[in-house]
């Protein structure tokens, strides 16, 4: 898997990223500058990372949205290719309109840093094949602005066409406003493009895949995108 990393101003996750693209595939990935307008030839994989891109001036995404690099990510995602966005990323994403909705600020209004539970609604795409359906995993989230938002045809749609892939739920795989920690319509922690190859998710799987943090439940994100590049192939 021949994965490229972005880099903003202001991204913190870079290589927290690279790392767990490495271990899931043994490659390392590339670190592409916002100011560059190719991808790295033969990329498989674009990931926008977590963070802070641009201090989040104006909106949250709105300017890395509009940076050189994304021209080529977006032509990326209409050639089919795989594009991953977390946290920031999965801002830019809406922001650059490869997925729809916005981000907005969390219900209660703070900053939320902790461990969260999420269930895996489907496990026949490229971003769950590494999960069942129905599972019920833990990885952290740090975000201020993480209420998924966008008007009832949007939200009918992306429900209607299985475009939901993660939920936030409890330990049991509850869903509901008790465990909805933003507040996000319809307690959507990710969500897919229309083709299904662009996915955005605020909840950050790449910190929980190694023995050392307790938690290896977000390695089946990644595992999942190798084998579903290796079946590819």
């Amino acid at each position: 898997m021949k994965s490229a990393v972005l880099v903003f101003p202001g991204i913190n996750r870079e290589r927290d990223m690279a790392r767990a693209l490495k271990l899931a595939s043994g490659n390392d990935s590339t670190m592409v500058w916002h100011a560059d307008t190719a991808l790295p030839k033969g990329t498989d994989l674009v990931v926008v990372p977590g963070g802070f891109s641009y201090g989040d001036y104006l909106r949250c995404g709105a300017i890395a949205a509009r940076a050189p690099i994304m021209d080529a990510v977006r032509a990326h995602a209409a050639n089919g290719g795989l594009v991953l966005g977390v946290c920031n990323g999965f801002q830019i994403l809406c922001e650059s309109g490869l997925l729809p909705g916005v981000l907005m600020r969390n219900a209660q209004l703070k900053f939320i840093c902790r461990d969260v539970h999420l269930r895996v609604e489907r496990s026949d795409t490229a971003f769950t094949r590494g999960y069942n359906a129905g599972q019920v995993i833990r990885v952290p989230v740090a975000h201020g602005e993480g209420n998924y938002a966008a008007d009832e045809d949007t939200i009918r749609r992306l429900e209607g066409e299985g475009r939901v892939l993660y939920r936030y739920c409890s330990a049991d795989g509850e869903v509901g406003d008790t465990h909805n920690i933003n507040g996000a319509a319809a307690s959507i922690a990710g969500i897919v493009s229309d083709k299904g190859n662009v996915l955005g998710m605020m909840p950050h799987p790449e910190n929980h895949v190694e023995d050392i943090m307790g938690c290896t439940d977000g390695r089946g994100l990644f595992a999942g995108l190798v084998a579903h590049l290796k079946a590819a192939a």
